[in-house]
């Protein structure tokens, strides 16, 4: 065999050897996208996995809340099982929270405008950072904010299911009477 040939796969072998070691004697120096072997700890995927699978707790409180709103897409979810196991209907008056209990009747009013609907939470959302409701299209076309597609709003409830099986009434409860039945929309 050549002994240049020699000296250069010698030379090769203990470069990777070297960078080997090396590896496996400061993992912390490798940068976050160079690909790890199967026995390499990711400890930090798992931690950020636990973050999004947080649920947020239930607001049982009846206070008022401010945020932006959304609404479902049309005929994309007509039909679809919500988190209570009924289809979605988009004529109906019904919002979508994740922190809001199933069945709690609220009144949420476009603030931009005062326009206002009473509604049931029956699913859970909106999946979307910064949002607190979203809203089936016929109560965004009596809030006027379908061209929007986003508004800002305040969430009051009028009754919250509790843990217990009773039902308080929250902040709205005086507001729109005792039954919370109405509908209220300022100039359509």
């Amino acid at each position: 065999m050549n002994k240049a040939l020699l000296l250069a796969i010698l030379s090769l072998s203990a470069t990777l050897g070297f960078a080997q070691a090396r590896a496996e004697s400061e993992p912390a120096s490798v940068p976050a996208d160079t690909p790890r072997t199967q026995n390499a700890p990711a400890k930090q995927k798992h931690a950020s996995k636990a973050k999004s699978k947080a649920k947020p707790k239930l607001d049982r409180t009846g206070e008022t809340r401010h945020g932006e709103a959304s609404f479902y897409g049309g005929r994309r979810f007509a039909g679809k099982k919500m988190a209570d196991g009924t289809p979605m209907n988009p004529n109906a008056d019904i919002a979508a929270s994740k922190t809001l209990p199933l069945g709690t009747k609220a009144r949420i009013t476009n603030v931009e405008n005062g326009k206002s609907s009473t509604v049931v939470i029956k699913d859970r959302g909106p999946y979307v950072d910064g949002r607190i409701v979203d809203v089936s299209p016929k109560v965004a076309e009596k809030l006027d904010m379908k061209e929007q597609g986003v508004a800002s709003v305040a969430v009051t409830p009028i009754t919250v299911p509790q843990e217990d099986g009773s039902v308080k009434p929250g902040s709205g409860a005086t507001a729109a009477g005792a039954s919370g039945n109405e509908n209220v929309s300022s100039g359509r």
